[in-house]
């Protein structure tokens, strides 16, 4: 009695570890059940291949029974024109065996013939079938990743709620402070790129009147430009001795030639 309970509650315990099993993963269940299956029908086409090999004997048996009949009764007609009816009547004998095995052999290979066939027809529709559970694994495969990919973003839906009052709001705020302060720092240094603008440009403009008056001078001393047409003025004459001692000149001769 006692043994007998125990004996139960290890089944119980079994059956609960193999059902554990078969639905933890049953993608992997349907798969290991449909290579057994696959297994089982290489063995079955196996099978078929060796019966056809005893069908294609019998089938040979027979057509030799009908040649044996054949020449036998070419023979039996052959002696029966010579007269030699004792010859013919061994062959009759003989030809009767033939026609008896020849019908136990058609017999044979009819009822072989049709077992063949049957099996053929059920390797057939068992294909037809594993092809048919070949595609629900795929399908019922693909359809469980796809339901646990919508679980797993219906939950990162959840975690990255970006609260302030999760790490994740806290994170987002740290984040927005760094960009923040470094949009002020390029604003900073946008703003102080313009300090003593206005002194380096007054500087540029003096350094370029400075050269366009040297210049101008320049072309008067080398007689490409007058004074006149050169703009320059009695009070901007300080180029050096040389031009000191010719511009004082020029006026007064444009005098007198007025």
């Amino acid at each position: 009695m006692i043994f007998a309970k125990i004996g139960k509650a290890v089944r119980a315990q079994v059956n609960k570890l193999a059902n554990w099993f078969w639905t933890k993963d049953p993608i992997a269940q349907m798969q290991y059940e449909y290579d057994k299956a696959v297994e089982q029908l290489k063995e079955g086409r196996t099978g078929l291949e060796q019966y056809r090999g005893l069908v294609e004997r019998v089938q040979r048996q027979v057509a030799a029974n009908e040649k044996q009949e054949r020449e036998l009764g070419a023979k039996i007609k052959a002696y029966l024109k010579a007269n030699d009816r004792a010859t013919a009547g061994q062959l009759a004998i003989q030809l009767q065996q033939v026609q008896t095995e020849l019908a136990e052999n058609k017999e044979q290979l009819a009822m072989h013939e049709k077992a063949y066939q049957n099996n053929v027809e059920k390797i057939k529709h068992a294909s037809k079938k594993l092809g048919e559970v070949r595609g629900k694994i795929q399908k019922y495969s693909a359809d469980l990743k796809m339901s646990q990919a919508e679980a797993e973003l219906a939950k990162l839906s959840q975690t990255f709620n970006l609260d302030v009052t999760t790490d994740f709001g806290e994170l987002e705020q740290v984040l927005q402070e760094k960009i923040d302060l470094n949009r002020a720092k390029s604003r900073v240094a946008a703003d102080l790129s313009g300090e003593g603008v206005e002194k380096i440009e007054a500087e540029k403009n003096m350094e370029k009147a400075m050269a366009e008056d040297l210049l101008s001078k320049f072309e008067v001393e080398m007689g490409m430009k007058t004074a006149e047409t050169a703009g320059i003025k009695e009070a901007s004459k300080s180029l050096g001795p040389q031009v000191e001692e010719k511009l004082p000149d020029i006026p007064d001769k444009l005098t007198e030639t007025h």
